[in-house]
């Protein structure tokens, strides 16, 4: 019996070392598949010398082994070829101390040598990462790494520091173009990529200054595409913005985001955090954004974007039975309208101005768009998309609206221009 016992035992604990080595194994294997398509134009595996595969206990391990190493040498690859592109922005701003007084009062009666010294002002240096444009020393960075700075310095990956000048920034699209003063052939632009035809789960590299830790490579992939997120510096959104699980911390603001091909394929701009730190869902400015504004912003000019004039929500199925219209139609409710812009010239209606008119907090009163120019629209990201990336300020657009009475009507709209944040505050306060 106890031979019987002995016996049962081993055969259980062999399969059981089996089953987990096969575990183990496939799992192993499964990750590492994609790593003969990381890089097309990778070099090959390190030698046999650096990468014994012949002491490995089956040709099945050593093939494994070998992916391995094919798919570091493929990052080692990306991270040498766009290092000397990257740049690290060193920038001094001057903070007025004077509108803070009221927090340094002291007593009256504190002694005179007591008595803090506040300057007027002093300076505050910051950080962020940028890429190089052109051979013409532009650089492009996010508008928020330099909005209100008075020096900017770019240190590139060997060393060398040369001031930089502002040419432009766009707050909207969050991106900024320095001019660098350094010899074309000490410059390596990197190239540029097509945001459009980005996939979920391609590979995702990001390049910066995390935490002022220079020149740091993480990776990741393309969590989403098509985001619309707030600029951080306006009212208005980035559309198709891409989303990364590329860790990006402060100070990447501004590197480049690229792709298996060593291409740019988005600007690092924000993070979505409780705490501040990475927590896997950054954001990127998507590069044909980038390739509409960087020229214009490097002739010193304004990056002009189609304006309608609303504020709006999308339509959702409990809201469409509040206003008594089929659960499945599809539009964004018009919530506000700017006045004298190009919506309120056109007579387009908000749901504000019907809760105001009634008193009726809950009323939703205003037009639903349900389409543009004969496009279907079916949420509030949507009409932004498309107004940033089909039309231009003086463009004619037709909207098809289901008016506050459910009837359809159909509206011609002249597209304005954006103004900025303080001609709409000027706009509301008058």
């Amino acid at each position: 019996m106890k031979n019987r016992t002995s016996s049962l035992y081993m055969v259980v604990s062999i399969t059981v070392i089996a089953t987990l080595l096969v575990v183990i194994l496939g799992a192993f294997a499964g990750g590492m598949l994609l790593g003969p398509t990381l890089l097309e134009n990778a070099q090959a595996a390190p030698p046999a010398q650096q990468v014994d595969s012949s002491q490995q206990t089956g040709p099945a391990l050593a093939d494994e082994v070998d992916v391995i190493a094919a798919y570091e040498q493929a990052l080692i690859n990306l991270y040498q070829t766009a290092l000397p592109s990257t740049v690290d922005i060193l920038v001094t701003k001057k903070i007025d101390t004077r509108s803070l007084r009221d927090f340094f009062q002291t007593p009256p009666d504190t002694p005179e040598e007591e008595t803090p010294d506040i300057p007027d002002e002093f300076f505050n240096q910051g950080q962020g990462s940028g890429f190089v444009w052109d051979k013409d020393g532009h650089i492009v960075t996010n508008y928020h790494v330099i909005a209100d700075a008075t020096e900017v310095e770019v240190v590139f990956s060997n060393g060398t520091t040369a001031s930089a000048e502002v040419l432009g920034g766009d707050p909207n699209a969050d991106l900024a173009v320095l001019l660098v003063d350094v010899p074309a052939e000490d410059l390596q632009p990197l190239p540029l990529g097509n945001s459009a035809e980005l996939q979920v789960g391609q590979l995702a590299v990001a390049i910066g200054n995390p935490f002022g830790q220079d020149f740091t490579m993480t990776t990741g992939i393309v969590s989403a595409v098509g985001r619309t997120i707030r600029s951080g510096n306006t009212p208005f959104s980035i559309p198709e913005v891409i989303q990364t699980d590329a860790p990006i911390n402060p100070g990447n603001s501004g590197g480049p985001l690229i792709n298996r091909h060593g291409e740019v394929i988005g600007i690092n701009t924000q993070i979505l955090s409780r705490n501040g730190s990475n927590s896997g869902v950054g954001f990127s400015v998507p590069i044909n954004i980038a390739k509409e504004v960087v020229p214009i912003l490097m002739r010193g000019e304004t990056f002009q974007y189609s304006w309608l004039g609303i504020s709006g929500r999308t339509l959702t199925v409990d809201l469409a039975e509040e206003i008594d219209l089929p659960a499945d139609t599809k539009g964004v409710v018009v919530m506000d309208i700017t006045k004298d812009g190009p919506a309120d010239d056109a007579g387009l209606h908000g749901s504000l101005a019907a809760q105001e008119a009634t008193g009726d907090s809950d009323r939703f009163g205003g037009d639903v768009i349900t389409a543009i120019n004969g496009q279907a629209i079916d949420s509030m990201e949507g009409l932004i998309t498309y107004l940033a990336t089909e039309t231009h300020p003086g463009d004619a657009v037709e909207l098809e609206l289901i008016r506050a009475n459910g009837q359809p009507e159909t509206v011609t709209v002249t597209l304005g221009v954006r103004p900025s944040p303080e001609e709409l505050n000027q706009a509301e306060d008058e």
